[in-house]
């Protein structure tokens, strides 16, 4: 593959990516050009996310990844309802007694970590007196519009448009479920969660419109509905906040009981799903020191979705790591065939080669650097590239 050929890809992938305003989609087309890398520690770091600003702090408690112990001393002992919520606790604040007259849920890991929280308003909260919270939803494009029946508000709220807009910072997610004028909007629901548990607090979710709808709607069907598990998705959540580090601490001991406990309670349902947990579980085996069941984990992936990039990508830098170079290899070779522009499986090719192939290995190197011209998080693998190829060379 030619330097321009390499460039009017990567061109095409970034003008598509400006189009995309959600921070989820931005974020994963971001981690498809680039790839995960593996063992990787970190949370993904992401390009520019769209304004959070905001002027109400409904978390003067804590904030998320907190420990639930010092949120819990936060609130005065009669304040709260603790509940089990899957292997871990969620705190309850009723309406009488919050200060922002909400339903307040506040969710802790079985680690002890604040993942999500939940404010419900039921007689709705006037964004009059918050002019930076109403800056922000105004520069945002609402992720779902949608008519809602809401018990407490006047009848002539009630006919107004739903929004949910969606917002955030690098690893978490804040969204607002929003009615009234655009010049009067009215906050019905706010929900903040880190990335890995941000399907499960979806202001949209049908278990939290419930406790805004009036009885003449509750047969209705708005909400989104998960057909997997409940218990399935807390498990992979808990995974993933383990391995890529999301709150600051990487567990891998803790990343493989979330992922083996998501594939037994259900995840089958759903082979995407299902394939990444397989995935997951390899990579969390390899950061364990276990190579051989990373191995089995990744092949079993496979097996449920065959041709995935960076899944076979992961998989030949497990096979090098063992010591079989030329399956390695072949690996390697597959998931650049089946997606020429992921930097990372062209560096690990070049690598893989350089003791057989010194020609191949330089060019598979300058096509790497190519591809990952201007991104900021492959500067320091850029930099050994490029090295490599100037001893190459000699």
């Amino acid at each position: 593959m030619t330097r321009s050929t390499v460039s009017t890809a990567t061109n095409h992938i970034t003008q598509h990516s400006q189009g995309l305003l959600q921070k989820g989609a931005v974020a994963v087309l971001f981690w498809a050009l680039v790839g995960w890398g593996f063992g990787c520690t970190p949370a993904p770091v992401r390009p520019p996310l769209p304004p959070s600003a905001s002027d109400l702090t409904l978390m003067k408690q804590g904030h998320l990844c907190d420990p639930e112990t010092a949120v819990r001393s936060k609130f005065p002992p009669d304040t709260i309802q603790v509940a089990t919520w899957g292997e871990g606790h969620e705190l309850r604040v009723p309406e009488d007694r919050s200060e922002f007259h909400a339903q307040e849920s506040w969710y802790f890991d079985p680690e002890g970590y604040l993942v999500g929280t939940v404010f419900i308003f039921p007689k709705g909260l006037p964004l009059d007196d918050y002019p930076v919270l109403r800056e922000t939803l105004s520069s945002l494009r609402s992720a779902r519009d949608f008519y809602l029946n809401v018990a407490q508000l006047p009848t002539k709220a009630r006919m107004d448009t739903t929004h949910l807009f969606q917002t955030g910072e690098e690893k978490t997610t804040h969204q607002y479920l929003v009615t009234g004028v655009k010049n009067r909007p009215i906050l019905l629901m706010a929900t903040f969660a880190i990335d890995p548990y941000v399907s499960l607090f979806s202001p949209y979710r049908k278990e939290f419109l419930d406790g805004l709808r009036g009885p003449d709607s509750t047969k209705t069907s708005q909400g989104a509905v998960d057909q997997l598990p409940y218990s399935a998705l807390l498990h992979f959540a808990r995974g993933e906040t383990a391995l890529l580090s999301y709150c600051g601490v990487r567990n891998p001991t803790v990343a493989i009981d979330g992922y083996q406990k998501s594939i037994a309670d259900g995840l089958g349902k759903d082979n995407v799903r299902l394939a990444e947990a397989h995935h997951k579980l390899g990579l969390a085996w390899e950061a364990s020191g276990n190579l051989e069941k990373a191995k089995a984990e990744m092949e079993q992936s496979l097996v449920v979705r065959p041709n995935i990039p960076e899944v076979i990508n992961n998989l030949g830098t497990t096979y090098l790591r063992l010591g079989d170079r030329d399956r390695a290899i072949q690996l390697f070779e597959r998931a650049v065939s089946l997606r020429p522009n992921y930097p990372l499986a062209r560096f690990n090719l070049a690598e893989a080669i350089e003791p057989t192939n010194r020609r191949l290995a330089v060019s598979e190197y300058e096509t790497y650097l190519a591809l990952v011209e201007g991104i900021p998080e492959e500067a320091s693998r850029s930099e050994l590239a490029k090295k490599r190829i100037k001893d190459l060379k000699r």
